[in-house]
This record gives C-alpha cells, sequence and structure tokens, in this order.
C-alpha cells in the first residue's frame, strides 16, 4: 500500500495478509479501472481498512468472511465515535464499492454490502454571491486591492498538472482538493496585484483570468489550474477541461474571458514564464502552474478587499451555476457544463434558486 496516513498505513500492515492483499487489488481497480484521483483512492481505502481492522476484531480473518452483521456494527463504532452523518454515507459508499468490487473479483461469495443502508449525507445549500457581487470580484483586479498579500504555495514540477478530481472541496460538495506543492523554506509572495504597481502587472492579468474563468464557465479550480494554452480553442471560445474521473467536456466562455485571455497571453504569461513553465495556461509567480491552493488565497484575498461574503473557487462555481438556472438555463445544460456524472449533483442549484425566490417574497409580498 503507498499513500495515506501513517496511521492508515501502519493498520494496512497489521492485517492479515489476506485482507492486505485484497486492500492493495482494490486500491489498484479504483486507480488503474476506474480512473479515480489519487485523493479519492486514499479516502476509499481508508475507509476499507478501518472496515477490515473492525472485522479482525470481530473475529474474522480473510475478507471472505465479511458479513452484513460486521457492517453495520463498523458503521454503528463509526456513529459512536461521533463520525458526521456525511462521514458514515461516504464510508457505506466505500463499503458497498469495495463488496461489489470483491464480490465480482471472487474474493467475497456474495455482495454482502449490496443491502447496506447509510443515512442521508446533510447538504447545506450553497452560499452564493449576487450576480453584481460576482461580476465585481471578477473585476477586481482592475481594482486597488487590499493592502494584505498572502503567500503563495510554491507551483508543481514543470508542466505538471493538478489532479483535477481531488475530493471535496471545503467550500462545497463536489469541488476540487488542496494541494499543496510548496517545499520547505519558500517564502515569495503572490496574492491580490495591486495595479498601481507597475510589477504586479502580469500577475494582475492572470488573476483577472483566473477569475473570468472560476465564474465564467463554472468550472472547479483544479481543473482551471489544469488548463495548459492549447486548451483554450479561441475560434470557438470553450476551453477544453480534464475533469474527475479523467473525463474531459468542453466548456464555452464569453467576451470578457476572451479579452482577459488574449491580454493574460499576449502581455502576462511571457512575463512570468520560465524554461520550465511548460504549457500550462496559468502560472504563478515563480514561473510554474499554478496551483489550486493559490487561487483559493487570491479568490478569498480579493473578495476582502471588496468587503464581500467570504467566497472561494466554489463559491464562484456555485454562483454562476445558480446564476444560469436563474437566467433560463436548461438542467442538463447546467449539469454538462459543470461536469456533473448526476442531474441530482445540479439539482442542488434549483433549491438555491427557490430559497433565494422565497426569501425575496417574505422580504416583500403583503401577505408573506
Amino acid at each position: 500500500m503507498t499513500g495515506g496516513t501513517r496511521a492508515t498505513r501502519a493498520t494496512h500492515e497489521a492485517l492479515p495478509p489476506a485482507m492486505r492483499e485484497a486492500v492493495d487489488d482494490f486500491a489498484d481497480h479504483l486507480a488503474r479501472v476506474r480512473n479515480r484521483s489519487a485523493h479519492t483512492v486514499r479516502a476509499y481505502v481508508a475507509d476499507v481498512v478501518s472496515l477490515l481492522d473492525h472485522a479482525v476484531r470481530m473475529g474474522c480473518s480473510a475478507p471472505a468472511e465479511l458479513d452484513l452483521t460486521v457492517l453495520r456494527s463498523w458503521l454503528a463504532r463509526q456513529r459512536t465515535v461521533g463520525a458526521a452523518r456525511t462521514s458514515l454515507a461516504r464510508r457505506a459508499a466505500a463499503a458497498r464499492t469495495f463488496s461489489a468490487w470483491a464480490h465480482r473479483a471472487g474474493v467475497l461469495p456474495t455482495d454482502v454490502a449490496a443491502p447496506l443502508s447509510s443515512p442521508r449525507a446533510h447538504r447545506d445549500l450553497p452560499t452564493v454571491l449576487r450576480a453584481d457581487q460576482a461580476a465585481a470580484l471578477v473585476e477586481a483586479p482592475d481594482r486597488r486591492p487590499s493592502a494584505t498579500r498572502p503567500a503563495e504555495a510554491t507551483e508543481p514540477a514543470a508542466g505538471a498538472r493538478p489532479d483535477a478530481a481531488t475530493g471535496p472541496d471545503p467550500a462545497g460538495p463536489d469541488a476540487d482538493g488542496r494541494r499543496d506543492y510548496s517545499p520547505p523554506g519558500t517564502s515569495r509572495q503572490d496574492g491580490p496585484a495591486d495595479p498601481a504597481r507597475p510589477e504586479d502587472e502580469p500577475v494582475r492579468l492572470r488573476d483577472r483570468v483566473l477569475l473570468e474563468l472560476l465564474y465564467g464557465t463554472g468550472v472547479r479550480v483544479s481543473e482551471a489550474c489544469g488548463l495548459d494554452v492549447a486548451d483554450v480553442d479561441h475560434g470557438r471560445r470553450v476551453i477544453r477541461v480534464l475533469g474527475k474521473g479523467g473525463r474531459e467536456r468542453s466548456v464555452p466562455y464569453g467576451v470578457p474571458a476572451q479579452r482577459a485571455i488574449d491580454d493574460w497571453l499576449r502581455s502576462g504569461r511571457p512575463a512570468l514564464a520560465v524554461p520550465g513553465s511548460g504549457e500550462a495556461l496559468l502560472l504563478g509567480a515563480r514561473g510554474g502552474r499554478l496551483n489550486p491552493t493559490t487561487a483559493r488565497r487570491i479568490v478569498a484575498g480579493y473578495a476582502e478587499s471588496l468587503g464581500l461574503p467570504r467566497v472561494s473557487p466554489h463559491g464562484l462555481r456555485h454562483s454562476a451555476a445558480t446564476h444560469l438556472l436563474e437566467g433560463g438555463a436548461d438542467l442538463r445544460a447546467v449539469q454538462e457544463l459543470l461536469g456533473h456524472s448526476s442531474l441530482g449533483s445540479t439539482q442542488i442549484y434549483t433549491h438555491v434558486s427557490v430559497e433565494r425566490l422565497r426569501a425575496a417574497y417574505r422580504q416583500a409580498h403583503p401577505r408573506a
């Protein structure tokens, strides 16, 4: 087993040989056959290791001895130690995925987890910006930001794309995960650019493209950071996005984003590019590919400078989807734009729109 926390690796090593082998084969299946991200593989493997460790404590010595009683006991134990409903739902999903794979692979005689139920994960309605707030945030690089300049995490190795599906963003259910490429001792700063400082001009142009793409296309932050120059189709005004599970999609962008991209490619990117920049569209202060951690800091910095509600790149994605639906866009079209594999993930934005309508009704209608 590679990756995972030290505790997970230690627990994995303590499992009986047959269970260790099953975990390793399952991880390989997720990564190679299902094309899951490294983050997803680590999360599922950690859950399965926890399940099998619990099974050992209940007297099992091989995966074939798992049954529904053991699975329910494991989830009950998780609930007892304070696991949240969302965590319990994810762990139950991991158990069902492992059980289904193990049955197909001949490791389990039956798919013991098929009837396993789990608590429905509570999903808070996402906070979204108003259209005028989103517009102000996207245009913020052209104004003077706050004096605070958050440190930039070091860019990844030349040309390396960030993982496009590294798990949920803290701001929402389907956002991208965090990857910090910073080596020890780095200190160069990068954050909201100051138009009054000529040396900040390349960063300002980069920030404008980042914000235009995040709100104008609704892409995930890791998808934006993973774009290469060749992924931009200037003629059709679409970007080629590599999303979760390695799924590729084309997403249109508007005229303001096109102007921002043109300015960046003409005057900004050449100033930051270094021999190791590769084909990355968005670059950090050192010339490497901009990483998602830095992008989050940039968005938060501009939002703070404008006095806007606390917002993340995923908040801009929520805002884009909500504004599309409020403007009359078809739900299926929004699903395709966002790269959701399930329509259910997109339908949360219809609830947002209804909630906003209800709030307006309560505020304005005399019979509310």
